[in-house]
Formats: C-alpha cells, structure tokens, sequence
C-alpha cells in the first residue's frame, strides 16, 4: 500500500472517531440531567425533614439553582460510569456540627452512590432508618453524639461493604446485632454511651480478620465476656468499661497480638487476672479498675509490659507488693493502683522520666516508714499528681519533698501518720494547685512560703499539731478556693490578710485558740463564701461584724463557742441561702432580729447559751425546712410558740435553761402562761388588725395579679431547701445514668448538659452541665459561671444548685454544675414554626421580653459590679414548669470595673477578643474590643 493511501486511511480514522465522540457529546447532557435530577431530588427531601438552628449552616446551600449540588455544603461527588458516560454522583455527606435536628427521612437512601455518611454532633432524633441498608456500596457510617433512639437496624447487614459504622453518645437500645462483629469488612465499630444491653454476641469462624477498634463502654452490657474475642487477630483496641458484665477475664485475650488498649474498667468482674494478659507486650494502655478481681501482680510485670503508658488497676481487691520491675516499663504516664491492699515498701519510680500520676492512696504500706521512694520521684521532671493519703506512712516529712517536679499540681498525703513540719522550701513548688496533708501528726508553724503558691486552689491542713500564727501570706492566693485548717493549735489573731483569698468557697479556721475581733471588713472581703465559713471553739472576741450580710451565697455559719458578744445583726437576714447558723456558746445579748425571717430555707439554727432576752419570735413557726432549734440557756420570755417545729418540740427543739418561758398546753415541761401573756398578745393582736385591716382591701387586687407568680416563688424557696449537698463524681455518674446518652438534653461549645435526680433528693430533677475540659476555654467557662452565679440571684436567672471539681475514676480533670431543670426547652426552640412546642403568641413574647429585661436591668444596675452575660441569645433563654423565662449560661459572663451606675466610659471593660456566639456579638465588641452594658441590648 501506498503512502498515500495510508494517509487517507488514517484521515478517515480520525474523522470517525470524532462523530462518535460527537454524538457522544450530543447524548451526554440527557443522562447528565437525569441521574442529577435524581441526586438533587434526594438531597432535597432530605433538606425538607430537618430543622437547623444555624441560621448560615450548611443547608441553606442547599436548592440554590444556579449551583450544582455537587457544590453545596456537605456535599461530595465522584464521578461514575454509567452507559459509558462520566456522570458526578454523590459520594458522600459531611455535616458535622451543623445543628441538624429531626428524624434522619428513608430518602437518604436515594443517594444510591453513597459511600461516606458523617453526621456527628448534630440533634438527630428518631431511629436510625432501616432504609441505609439499600446503600450498597456504603462503607463509612457516623451518627454520633446526636439523640438517636431504637434498635440498630439489622437490615445494616446488606451493606457488605461497610467498614465503619460510630454511633456513639445516642440513646440506642436492644442488643448488639451479631453482624456487626460477624462480618468481614468491618474495622470499627463504636457504640459507647448508649442504652444497649444483652450480651456482647460471641464471633463466628473466619469472620472476624479485619476488626481493629470496638468500643462498648457506657452502656448496661451483661454477661460473661466472650472467649471469642480473642480470635480477633486485628483488634488494637478494646474498650467495654461501665457496663455490667461478669465473671472473670478470659485467658483467650492474651492472643491478642496486636493490642493497644484493653479498658474493662467498673464491671462486675471477679476472680484473677489470668497472667498470660501480662505477656501482651503491645498494650499502652491496660485498665481493669473498678471491679472485683483479686490476686498479686507478678513481679517481671514491667517487663513483659514494655510498652504501658497507663495501668489503671484501682478499685480491687488486689495484695501483695507493687512489682519493683514496674521501674523498667519506661514509657509510664500513669499509675493509678489505689483502694487496693497492696503492702510492703513502695518501689522506687525514679526510672521513669515520662511518669506524670502517681497515685496509691488507700492501700496497707506496711513499711511505709521507707521515704526512699520519695527521693527517686525527683527524676521525675513530669510528675504533675502524687496522691498517697489513706495509707500507713509513717516518720518525719522529708524536705526533699520540695524538690519534687515543679511542674507538679496535686500532692495528697492526707490520713496517715506523717510527723515532723512542713520545709519551708514547699513555696518553691509553684505549679501546686492542691495541697493535701489533713489527719496527721505534723507540728511547727505553718510555713510563710506557702504564700507564694499563687496557683493554689485548695489547701487542707486540718486535724494536724500546727501551731503559731496563720501565716499572713495567705492573702496572696488569689486563686485560693477552699481553706481548712480546723482543729490544729493555731494562736494569735484572724489575720486581716484573708481579704485577699477572695474566691473563698470554704473556710474553716474552728477548734484552734484564735483570739482577738473578727477583722473589720473582712467578711465584706470574702463575699464569695458559699459552702462553709467555720470559726467555731475558738477565743475570739468583740461583736460580730455587720458585713456578714454580705455572705447571700453561704450555706453555713458557724461562729459558735467563742467570746463573741454584743448582737446578733439585722444584716444576717441578707444571708437568704443559709441552711445552717450556728451562734451558740457566746455572749450575745438582746433579742432575735425579726429581719431574720427572710431565712426561709434554714435547716439548723442554734442559739444556745447567750444572753439573749425577748420573746421567741413567731416567724420560727413557718420555717418549714427548720430541723434543729437550739434555744437553750438564755433569758428567754414570754410564750413559746405552738405551730410548726414547735408542734413536735421534744425531739427538735431545746428551750431549757430559760425559766421565763411559758406554754399554753401541758404537753410541754414549762409553766402555763398567765392570763397576762396572754392578755397582752390579744392587745398586741387587736392593734395589728386595726393597722393591717385597712390595707387588705387594697392588697387584694394586686395580690390577685401575682397569685401566679406567689406560687412559683413560693414552690422556689420550697425547693430551695431541697438543694442537695455539695456532690461528688459518683454522685452525679449516678444521677445521670453514667452521663448515659438518654440524659443528655442539650450541648454547646464548652460543655454537655444531662437530666436527672439525686437518690435522696424525692426525685426532684436537675440539670448537670458537665464542661468539656479538652476544649480550651472551658476551664475559664467553669470559673466564670461560678463566679457569675455567686454573686446574682434573681428569679429569672437560672439557678445554681452546687459545683463539682474533682476528677473521675481515670484522673482526669472533671468540672460540672448543678443546676435547676428547665423542662419547657429554650426560646429557640419555641420560635421553630416546627417546634413541638407550638407558636408563641404575642402576649407570650411580650412576657418573655419583659421577663428577659428584669434580669438585664438587675444585673446592669442593680449587681455590685455591674454586668454584662455577653452571649443572650434564644438558646439561653429557658422556660421552667410555670413557662417563666429564665436566662442561663453564664460562661462568658463579664463585671464591669471601674462603674457608674449609668453610661460614660466607665461603664465598659476591655477584652482581648469578641465574647458571644456569632451573629449575636455587638458591633462595638467585633471592632474596638469592648463591652459596657449596652451589648445586651444588641443580643435583644
């Protein structure tokens, strides 16, 4: 063949190729069109079933015309071949964190292409649909942290392809489906903090080669573990803590190869640990506590476990000495062996420069005399928890104490039999925030150094032989919280220093010799006191200071068995919280101050053995929460009143030692009261009517107007007295169902908010808002709420019941409040046109606005310093029983310094960025960083 004719060949080829990739073209945009009508339809009905509390979240993309939907938020394609055509199918969808709230529509199963579905940390409700089991070709599926209900659909199992499925944090139930562990494919499974229960199923042969993660903790699995689980070649992390399964540990883990992490941590599970667990050599992390095991460690322990970074064995029955090899397991991070029986002497840690918490506390040490171990922590530069209290240690403090880490927080050696004093060098550990030492025998004076603790947030010192001075560089912390140094030898004066310990919760200075006037201003100063303030079995001396009034947060006072004299002060009626005030054993004279009616939530009052003179005042017959009166050995006269506690007055009520006392029934060992007593009180009475009749006619009408509101603040101060004590993690892991997912009622930035009721509390419901403490700011956000909600009372603020700082089983760091329970949801949630909770009507907006302005002007104006919440917006607007609007969260809250009591420039705070949520945040905070009292009204 010629050149030629090649030539025309190939010309021809070359044509016939692009006609076919024309008509290619021509049919292109038919089946463009029809598989993105059939996507883009599905993408709307699901749009068309969920509400969104983003005003600009991700699906107000969604339907724009003129973009494809390949471009909307959350939206990903990958192009298919269909009909040897490249179309854009959806391939997944990503929304996390958008605010999504609704049933999760069947249509998603539409989206025939799906591959990855992420929808985490939204509001979803309903049950997960059965219909997902249509997607094929689906391999990733995320629902967690939402409030999803039901079982998990066994129709899951036609997705034979799926590899990942995390529904974490919903309210699941029913058991676990055994496909799900039974199928090749899969490699994670996480269904932590759920309702499921049953037992875990056991496996299959030969199904079982991919799983590398399963999680199951938080939910009320029970049953025996199975031995199955051990056939998982792959698995890398097994965590079933908090449930309730049984029996022992099967030996069958030990073949678990390829293990990180093994958490059974508070089930119920008994026996020995079977020692081959201790042959895993890939474990970082083994946890066991909380359970019922038994037995000794073995003693190569550290090193068959090379790798452990955390061993968490705390909460057994476990005897025996900690194995010295432990020394050679030199990645360790954490040892948490407490509230064993672990005895002997305590090994040296010395060789492990990552250790940062160190904690034995409740063991039997019998050799704790041996401080060797003590000196070997030096070399470890990381340590930041040392918690050894409840033990048997034993001999003289040792001063090397104060060359531990400095980076160290926590040092807890409370509840043994520690002698000798406190080095003066322990002010060179300035990164301590806890200082444990109560119940020993330490003597000396308190050193001066610990002034220069700056950090420190708790210090207790009590039941010790301390003596001298209390030390005046105590008003250097600022950030000091709690303060006990109750039953010591302390001598010499209150010092007027305390002043500067002003985020006092606590202070109890009792049963020392402390002498001299309580300092002027100095209760003025420590306003911040709300749980204790004890001065009791002292010597001091003079009246008590007017200021106390200034303590409306506290719950006891006690000043009794003193020198005290002068008056009880009028000022006490300001102190509206108190549940318990205890004055006896002084000198005080006078009568009982009427202004003390105000206490209505009192539980416990005594003023025994003073001078006090007058009548018994009335207002002690409608203490309803009154338990305990102890009015014993003063001057007493007059009637003893007849209703109330007084009415079962033999067993709570001592009026002995006031022989001008007189009663009108025989039932009480006191005198009848003469016709002039009671000749008198019928004076009395008459003239009180002559003044009050003529005031009813015109009360009546107004009373009639806030019959409602009467009510609720009187079902308020009743349940006021209900207010639980101050509770522990336990308590609220009880209350909350183990923080269980079916609690939770609502999430924001710093914290998770839970439902519940304390066993003793008559089943009264509360509200839990646990923060977040990974998320930086949320430790602020703690403080700043407690801070904000000591100082304001109001009845439409969200009402703090208590606080809990402490830390969880594992030693982390947990921070919540107690707070009322709104149960009608928040104003967002009323203005849905979908909401649940139907239109607000115009005279209900009004209300809520006139109820919303009441709180602003009280904090604006009325709160000494003023401020300013900083983030008023609809989801912190709150609606309790009555429908009454309440304002709550206060984690942004601000005081203004600085203050007069109406505009100037004086009346705003700098800040070094915007406070609030977006959309929400005032002009003036976005662009010249200040706030004043005005930003509320742009949150309006």
């Amino acid at each position: 063949m010629s050149s030629h004719a090649i030539c025309i060949m190939f010309s021809l080829h070359i044509i016939l190729i692009l006609l076919s990739g024309a008509c290619k073209a021509a049919a292109a945009p038919t089946m463009n069109h029809t598989t993105d009508t059939a996507d883009r339809e599905a993408l709307l009905c699901i749009k068309s079933h969920l509400l969104t509390s983003k005003p600009a979240g991700a699906l107000t993309t969604w339907g724009n015309s003129s973009v494809h939907f390949c471009r909307w938020q959350g939206v990903v394609c990958r192009r298919r071949r269909r009909h040897g055509l490249m179309a854009p199918r959806v391939a997944a969808l990503r929304l996390e964190e958008e605010g999504l709230a609704g049933k999760i529509p069947p249509c998603i199963s539409n989206l025939t292409n799906l591959k990855h579905i992420h929808l985490p940390v939204n509001e979803f409700s309903g049950s997960v649909p059965p219909e997902l089991g249509q997607l094929r070709r689906l391999v990733y599926v995320n629902l967690s942290f939402n409030a999803l209900s039901g079982m998990i659909p066994a129709e899951l199992a036609s997705c034979s392809r799926l590899q990942i499925i995390a529904m974490r944090k919903n309210n699941l139930e029913g058991g676990i489906s055994s496909f799900l562990l039974n199928s090749s494919l899969i490699q994670k499974i996480d269904l932590r903090t759920n309702n499921l229960s049953g037992p875990i199923p056991p496996l299959l042969m030969n199904s079982y080669a991919s799983l590398e993660f399963l999680a199951l903790t938080e939910n009320s699995l029970s049953g025996e573990i199975p031995s199955s689980l051990g056939n998982l070649s792959s698995l890398a992390v097994l965590i079933a803590a908090e449930n309730q399964l049984t029996g022992g540990i099967p030996a069958s883990l030990a073949r678990l190869s390829n293990i990180h992490l093994l958490d059974l941590t508070y089930n119920n599970l008994s026996g020995t640990v079977p020692s081959s667990i201790y042959n895993l050599s890939s474990l970082t992390s083994l946890g066991i506590a909380g359970n019922g095991l038994v037995g000794t460690l073995p003693s190569n322990m550290g090193n068959t476990l090379p790798n452990i970074e955390n061993l968490v064995m705390s909460e057994n029955n476990f005897q025996g000495g900690i194995p010295r090899s432990l020394a050679n397991a030199t990645n360790l991070v954490v040892i948490h062996l407490a509230q064993n029986s672990f005895s002997g002497v305590i090994p040296s840690f010395g060789s492990l420069p990552n250790l940062q918490k160190l904690m034995l506390f409740q063991n039997h040490w019998l050799e704790a005399g041996d401080w060797m171990f003590l000196s070997s922590l030096m070399n470890c530069t990381q340590l930041t928890m040392l918690t050894l209290d409840g033990n048997n240690l034993q001999g003289d403090l040792p001063s090397l104490v104060t060359n531990l880490s400095r980076n160290l927080e926590y040092l807890v050696l409370g509840s043994n039999h520690i002698t000798g004093t406190i080095p003066a060098g322990i002010g060179d550990l300035v990164s301590l925030s806890m200082l444990y030492l109560q119940d020993n025998k330490i003597t000396g004076p308190i050193p001066a150094s610990i002034g220069k603790l700056h950090n420190l947030y708790a210090m207790d010192l009590s039941k010790n032989w301390f003596h001298g001075n209390i030390p005046a560089s105590f008003g250097n912390l600022g950030r000091l919280s709690e303060l006990y140094l109750q039953e010591n030898h302390l001598s010499g004066a209150i010092p007027a220093d305390l002043a500067g310990c002003k985020n006092l919760l606590a202070l109890n200075l009792s049963s020392n010799i402390l002498s001299g006037p309580i300092p002027d201003g100095l209760f003025g100063k420590l306003n911040q006191l709300s749980w204790l303030l004890d001065l009791s079995h002292n010597q001091l001396t003079d009246s008590i200071p007017d200021d106390v009034g200034s303590f409306i947060n506290l719950k006891s006072l006690n000043i009794s068995n003193n020198n005290i004299s002068g008056r009880i002060p009028s000022t006490l009626g300001s102190c509206e919280l108190l549940q318990a005030l205890r004055l006896g054993g002084n000198s005080l004279e006078g009568q009982i101050p009427y202004s003390l009616a105000t206490l209505r939530g009192i539980k416990e009052v005594d003023f025994s053995q003073n001078d006090l003179a007058g009548e018994i005042p009335e207002f002690f017959e409608v203490f309803n929460c009154l338990e305990y009166l102890n009015l014993s050995f003063n001057k007493l006269d007059g009637p003893i009143p007849t209703k109330g506690i007084f009415a079962n007055a033999t067993s709570r009520v001592f009026l002995q030692g006031n022989p001008s006392l007189c009663t009108s029934t025989k039932s009480l060992h006191f005198p009848l009261c003469s016709m002039g007593h009671s000749g008198r009180k019928n004076r009395v009475a008459v003239y009180v009517l002559a003044i009050v009749l003529p005031s009813v006619a015109v009360s009546l009408l107004f009373a009639l107007f806030l019959k409602k509101r009467t009510r609720k603040d009187s079902r308020l101060m009743h349940e006021s007295s209900k207010e639980p004590r101050i509770r522990s993690y336990n308590d609220l892991s009880k209350m909350t169902n183990k923080f269980s997912s079916a609690n939770m009622i609502g999430s924001g930035q710093f914290g998770v908010v839970y439902k519940g009721s304390f066993p003793d509390g008559e089943g009264q419901m509360f509200a839990v808002k646990v923060f977040k403490l990974g998320q930086s700011g949320a430790s602020k956000s703690f403080l700043a709420e407690c801070r904000a909600l000591r100082n304001i009372r109001h009845r439409n603020l969200v009402k703090v019941i208590t606080a809990c700082s402490t830390y969880d089983p594992l030693g982390n760091e947990f921070k919540a409040l107690v707070l009322e329970y709104m149960p009608n949801g928040t104003l967002a949630d009323h203005l849905h046109t979908k909401s649940r909770y139907g239109c607000l009507s115009l005279g209900a907006r009004i209300g809520i606005a006139v109820d919303v302005a009441s709180v602003l002007e009280y904090l604006h104006v009325w709160s000494v310093p003023p401020m300013v919440h900083c983030d008023l917006k609809p989801s912190n607007i709150l609606f309790d029983d009555d429908n009454l609007a309440r304002v709550g969260d206060f984690g942004l809250a601000q005081f203004l310094h600085g203050f007069s009591s109406y505009g100037g420039h004086q009346n705003s705070t700098s800040l070094f960025g915007p406070r609030g949520s977006v959309g929400y945040i005032p002009p003036g905070e976005l662009m010249l960083l200040f706030i004043n009292i005005y930003s509320s009204f742009f949150h309006q």
